[in-house]
């Protein structure tokens, strides 16, 4: 079994598409005006419109009323993205802090509210669950 993607529902996927292109440097991929997809080399954000969910079934999901997943990119430098993030991210959770598991995080929210993290190993032991951040993150990383 793979985990493929996490699909957020909302009332405007272009907008929420634009956020995760900027933020994560992938083009969304369009199914439909309902649906898209921005693929990682690991993982998929898909974005689907409150129109979708009734092929799910009726109030199954209902958008920006997330407050529990949080969606998390391993990227090589959390300082250098909350540098060119800045711009892009209206809220902010953090700044970059070292977390006691290891990794330097940065937690801020899309425009629906979803949480969303980036974070980079620097102890040790988040390094060997990782790699070396610069490697495992290749590809992810926007300059």
């Amino acid at each position: 079994m793979n985990l493929v993607s996490i699909r957020l529902i909302t009332d405007d996927v272009r907008r929420l598409a634009a956020f995760y292109e900027q933020v994560t440097g992938v083009a969304a991929a369009w199914s439909t005006p309902d649906f898209a997809e921005v693929a990682t080399p690991a993982g998929t954000v898909a974005i689907g419109h409150t129109r979708t969910v009734a092929l799910f079934g009726a109030g199954s999901a209902r958008p920006a009323d997330n407050r529990t997943a949080i969606i998390e990119f391993l990227v090589a430098d959390v300082d250098a993205e909350y540098a060119r993030l800045r711009e892009t991210v209206d809220e902010f959770v953090n700044e970059p802090t070292t977390m006691p598991w290891g990794n330097r995080s940065l937690l801020f929210r899309d425009p629906d509210g979803n949480l969303v993290n980036f974070f980079t190993p620097v102890t040790p032991e988040a390094v060997a669950r990782f790699g070396r951040s610069e490697d495992a993150a290749a590809g992810a990383h926007v300059e």
